[in-house]
């Protein structure tokens, strides 16, 4: 079983950028945000404004956290990890140090972690990897075991291979052209790692694909998987509801969540991945079809 923490509330600052630095395929930004590093827990994300007065867009960017610092020579930091291919994107990965960040945060639900030092089998893929690091630590804190299975299109897309060598039991790195690791996808190995491990639990965060594939792995296993899904989240406090998506409740009835605030962790057996896009015929306050009644 696994306990949330408690929610801590959500800030908006007027944060700016520390610094940029370029990670493989990625940029890593280190932002001055006091007070959303004090709240955070891993698994939650940022939304920044994105643009100045004079070229700001209007929707918002959501990010998983990589890391927090609570305090800094200049205050609470949240480093997040960027890949610029869009406008939005590579403004961020354009900014310099003191340059505005609007910041929101820390946003959604968090992974939940075990109440008791378990064997936890850490998935992720591509940048997708980033909040994973700061989970792993929080679970090695609990006496947990942890394995961590990295993915990525090449070697150049994967994220955090040697930092997770230093905090994990083991590490295993797929790439579909085989550049780096096993050549392949990361469920093509997280059966053995999980037999290997014993794993009692299966976080994951990467593509929605991924996701869905490592959940049905861990399912088969009978292992329980948190999963923090990717979808857009055009404002990040459940009001535009671009980000739903179908998931069973505990009653057993489908209902179209916010990805942005009942997520982005879910378990992943909960999630109808087949009708992801979607809004399922069956699910609570879906349209008659017609014909129906």
């Amino acid at each position: 079983m696994a306990s949330s923490p408690p929610a801590g509330g959500v800030v908006q600052v007027r944060g700016e950028a520390l610094s940029v630095r370029r990670v493989g395929a990625y940029y890593a930004l280190t932002l001055l945000a006091p007070g959303v590093a004090e709240r955070f827990r891993p698994g939650h994300f940022v939304a920044l404004a994105i643009g100045d007065e004079s070229s700001s867009m209007l929707l918002r960017r959501s990010f998983s956290i990589y890391r927090c610092q609570e305090r800094g020579v200049y205050g609470g930091t949240v480093e997040i990890v960027v890949s610029a291919h869009g406008p939005g994107t590579e403004w961020l990965a354009s900014r310099r140090p003191h340059d505005p960040v609007d910041v929101v945060g820390p946003l959604g639900t968090p992974f939940a972690l075990p109440r008791e030092p378990a064997s936890c089998t850490l998935v992720g893929g591509g940048y997708g990897s980033a909040p994973l690091f700061t989970l792993a630590e929080r679970l090695r804190a609990r006496g947990c075991r942890v394995d961590i299975v990295l993915g990525a299109a090449t070697e150049e897309r994967l994220f955090g291979v040697l930092e997770a060598k230093r905090m994990a039991d083991s590490v295993t790195v797929t790439t579909d052209d085989g550049s780096l690791g096993t050549r392949g996808r990361v469920t093509d190995v997280l059966p053995r790692v999980m037999e290997r491990a014993g794993t009692d639990a299966v976080y994951a965060c990467g593509p929605m694909a991924m996701l869905r594939a490592v959940s049905d792995v861990a399912a088969g296993s009978g292992v329980p998987a948190q999963v923090a899904v990717e979808e857009a989240m055009a404002c990040g406090i459940g009001v535009c509801m671009t980000c739903v998506l179908p998931v069973v409740g505990e009653d057993g009835v489908t209902r179209m969540v916010r990805s942005c605030t009942e997520g982005p962790v879910f378990r992943g057996d909960t999630v109808r991945w087949a009708d992801v896009g979607t809004v399922p015929a069956d699910c609570l306050g879906a349209p008659v079809a017609a014909g129906g009644h």
